[in-house]
C-alpha cells in the first residue's frame, strides 16, 4: 500500500514537461502563464485551501495541548467519555497527519510560485535561491520564537529547515524531484515506524508539563528542537514539499477551471485511499478495537502514508470547488458566497492566523495558564479549537476590510526582501473573478 500511494501522489500530477535550470538558469513558470498574470493576479483556490487548512490544524493541535493523563494510540488521553471516543475517531480519520501534509504541499507550491515569479521578473538562479534562503531562515526563526513562547508543536521551523533543502530542488527537472520525493517518502515511513516501535516499547505515562511560564520555556524549546532535528534528518516532509512544487508547475490550482477532471479524480481517489488505509487506525484511536504488536506498526504506516494522499486530495477538492464557483459566476454573474471570502481572507494571512491560534489556545489550555488542558477531554478541546479558528476568521476579515496584510506576513516579507513593498488594498471580499495581488501571500 505505501508504494502504491506514493506512485499515485507523484504520477498523478499532470506535469506538462516544463524546462528546468538543469538546462536553463531560470526556474520555470509553474503554470506556463505570462509574467503579467503572475504579478497581478492571485488564484482563489490556494487561499481557500490555506484558510480551510488552518481549521484542520487548529483541531489537530488541540489535543496536543492536553496533559497530565496517560495516553493511548494517537497520544489521546485514556478513559475519556463516549463523545471523546467519537471525536477521536473522526479527527484521526479526517485530520491527524492530513493537515500537516496539506500545509507542506501548499508550502512547496508557494516557494515554486515565488521562484517562477522572480524568474519572470528577470532574477537569475542565484538571486532566487538567496531570497528563498532568507525566507526559510525567517520561518526557522519565527518557529523558534513560537516554540519558546507558546507551542512546542510548532511546524514553521520544520518547514524553514526543509525549505533550505527544497531551494536546491525548486528549479530541477521533474525526474530529479521524483527521485528526492521517493527517498523522502521512504525515510518518512521508516522514521514513523521507528517512533511507533519506541512508543510500544515504553510505558504510556502521563505527560508532565511545567506549571509556571518561565519553567515551561526551556521544556518547549527542548521538545521542539528534538522534533526539528529528527524531522530534518529524515527529510520527513520533503516529499510533500516536492508534491507542492509539481502542483505549482501543473497549474492545477492556479487555473482550476482547466483541470476540473484531474482535480476531481485525485480528490475522489484520495478519499477512497483514506477510507481503506486509515479507517482501521482511526477506529483503534477511538477505542473501537485494540490492535497489538506488529498490527499497530502496520496501521500507523498506512495512516501516515495515506495522510500524504489525503493532504493532496483536500487541496484538489478545494480547488475543484473554486473552479465550480468560477464557472457559476461566469454563467450567472453571481458573486461567491460571503463565507468563501472569509475563508480566503484567512488563507491570505495564514502565518498570522496560525500563530494567533497558539496565542489563543496556550494560555487557556497550558498548565502555566488556566490549565484546562489538564481536565478537558478531546471533544471539549476540539470544540474550543473550532471557536479559536472562528476568532482568527474575524481578525482576518477585519484586516481584509482595512486593506492590511497580517502583521507576521509583513515581518516575514521584510526578512525575505529586506524592505517593505507597497500594499495594494484588498477588496472586502474575494470572488473568483476578483483576484488579489500575489504579494499578499502568507505562508505561500
Amino acid at each position: 500500500m505505501p508504494a502504491s500511494v506514493a506512485s499515485i501522489l507523484i504520477m498523478s500530477i499532470d506535469q506538462p514537461g516544463l524546462p528546468s535550470t538543469e538546462a536553463s538558469t531560470n526556474p520555470p513558470d509553474p503554470g506556463g502563464a505570462p509574467a503579467t498574470s503572475m504579478t497581478t493576479a492571485r488564484s482563489l483556490a490556494p487561499d481557500l485551501a490555506r484558510g480551510a487548512m488552518l481549521l484542520l490544524i487548529a483541531v489537530a493541535n488541540a489535543w496536543g495541548h492536553l496533559y497530565g493523563r496517560a495516553v493511548g494510540l494517537g497520544y489521546r488521553p485514556l478513559a475519556g467519555t463516549s463523545l471523546d471516543s467519537i471525536v477521536d475517531t473522526v479527527v484521526a480519520f479526517a485530520v491527524d497527519d492530513r493537515s500537516r501534509p496539506m500545509f507542506a504541499i501548499l508550502y512547496g507550491y508557494g516557494i515554486a510560485t515565488m521562484a517562477a515569479r522572480m524568474a519572470a521578473r528577470g532574477a537569475d538562479r542565484r538571486q532566487v535561491r538567496s531570497v528563498l534562503r532568507r525566507r526559510s531562515l525567517g520561518l526557522l526563526a519565527l518557529g523558534a520564537l513560537h516554540a519558546a513562547l507558546l507551542f512546542s508543536g510548532d511546524i514553521l521551523g520544520i518547514y524553514g529547515a526543509i525549505g533550505l533543502v527544497a531551494l536546491l530542488l525548486v528549479d530541477r527537472r521533474r525526474a530529479t524531484l521524483v527521485r528526492w520525493g521517493w527517498v523522502s517518502f521512504g525515510l518518512m515511513l521508516a522514521g514513523s515506524t521507528g517512533l511507533t516501535l519506541l512508543a510500544l516499547a515504553g510505558p504510556s505515562e502521563p505527560v508532565v508539563t511545567a506549571d509556571t511560564y518561565l519553567a515551561s520555556v526551556p521544556e518547549r524549546l527542548v521538545e521542539w528542537s528534538v522534533t526539528l532535528m529528527l524531522s530534518t534528518m529524515v527529510l520527513f516532509v520533503l516529499n510533500q514539499v516536492v508534491l507542492g512544487i509539481l502542483l505549482a508547475r501543473s497549474g492545477w490550482i492556479d487555473r482550476p477551471v482547466e483541470h476540473r477532471t484531474q482535480l476531481a479524480r485525485v480528490g475522489v481517489g484520495a478519499l477512497v485511499v483514506n477510507l481503506l488505509a486509515n479507517l482501521p487506525w482511526a477506529l483503534a484511536v477511538g477505542g473501537v478495537w485494540r490492535p497489538e504488536g506488529a498490527m499497530v506498526v502496520v496501521l500507523d504506516v498506512l495512516h501516515v502514508a495515506s495522510g500524504v494522499m489525503m493532504g493532496l486530495g483536500y487541496i484538489c477538492l478545494i480547488a475543484w470547488a473554486a473552479a465550480r464557483l468560477t464557472v457559476r459566476r461566469a454563467a450567472t454573474g453571481s458573486a461567491t458566497t460571503r463565507v468563501t471570502g472569509w475563508v480566503a481572507a484567512v488563507g491570505r494571512r495564514s502565518l498570522t492566523c496560525y500563530l494567533l491560534q497558539s496565542a489563543l489556545m496556550a494560555p487557556v489550555l497550558a498548565a502555566w495558564g488556566l490549565g484546562y488542558g489538564g481536565t478537558w477531554g478531546t471533544a471539549t478541546a476540539t470544540g474550543f479549537a473550532v471557536g479559536v479558528w472562528a476568532v482568527t476568521v474575524l481578525v482576518a476579515v477585519a484586516l481584509e476590510r482595512a486593506g492590511r496584510r497580517g502583521p507576521f506576513e509583513v515581518v516575514l516579507r521584510r526578512i525575505t526582501y529586506g524592505r517593505p513593498r507597497a500594499m495594494v488594498p484588498a477588496a472586502p471580499s474575494v470572488t473568483a473573478a476578483q483576484p488579489v495581488p500575489q504579494a499578499q501571500a502568507g505562508l505561500s
